[in-house]
């Protein structure tokens, strides 16, 4: 048996601390809970124009591409293309956000070197390649936060499931333990009260 149900005010204290911490450890989640959502639609939304700005700039990096080919030949092309260096540039840190860790990618504009001599080509594969290096961005920039989005929509999961442990549960339990004990302990109040009550009346009337 539960060693805290037993109706004494020592457990009516223990009791009253547990329901004390569950409503306080409620509203805290509830609020972290609240602001996890509020970043996660703003980052939803941010994502959505992204994948618009990605289409439209691959488009056009494609497009320029294409162009390059065709005046530079797709053999010269791909001769330039083998030139560029290995991508070295992207580099990823973490931020916390209300205890949720989220990746933060940036890229060093130092390491996005053209690759080649600019002898060798014309301003169409020049547009490509600024075209290609904004996608990249944008592309880094979207994983970011897509991964962003993945663990704050897990950590929401995580921290409504606790959520509603606390308010269905443990708070719901610690209330009935309060008021049970509490009621126990004033019916015990009053019977004494009327014992004493009584013990003085026969004192009296002996006397």
């Amino acid at each position: 048996m539960d060693m805290t149900l037993f109706p004494t005010k020592g457990n009516l204290i223990i009791a009253k601390n547990s329901l004390a911490l569950s409503r306080q450890g409620y509203e805290l989640l509830d609020k972290k809970r609240n602001i996890l959502v509020h970043e996660l639609m703003g980052m939803v939304d941010k994502a959505r124009k992204l994948n618009e700005e990605i289409l439209d700039v691959f488009e056009q990096a494609y497009k320029a591409l294409q162009d390059a080919n065709v005046s530079l030949g797709i053999s010269v092309v791909q001769q330039i293309g083998f030139a560029v260096p290995e991508e070295n540039s992207i580099q990823i840190r973490e931020q916390s956000i209300m205890g949720v860790e989220i990746p933060i990618v940036t890229i060093d504009r130092k390491q996005m070197q053209a690759g080649y001599g600019f002898r060798m080509t014309n301003t169409a594969l020049d547009i490509a390649r600024q075209k290609f290096e904004k996608a990249k961005e944008l592309s880094a920039e979207l994983a970011e936060i897509e991964n962003a989005i993945y663990r704050l929509a897990t950590n929401i999961r995580r921290t409504l499931k606790r959520t509603n442990a606390l308010k269905n549960i443990l708070i719901p339990k610690y209330e009935e333990i309060t008021s049970t004990i509490t009621n126990v302990l004033e019916e015990k109040d009053r019977e004494e009260f009327s014992r004493l009550k009584m013990i003085k009346r026969i004192k009296e009337k002996n006397s």
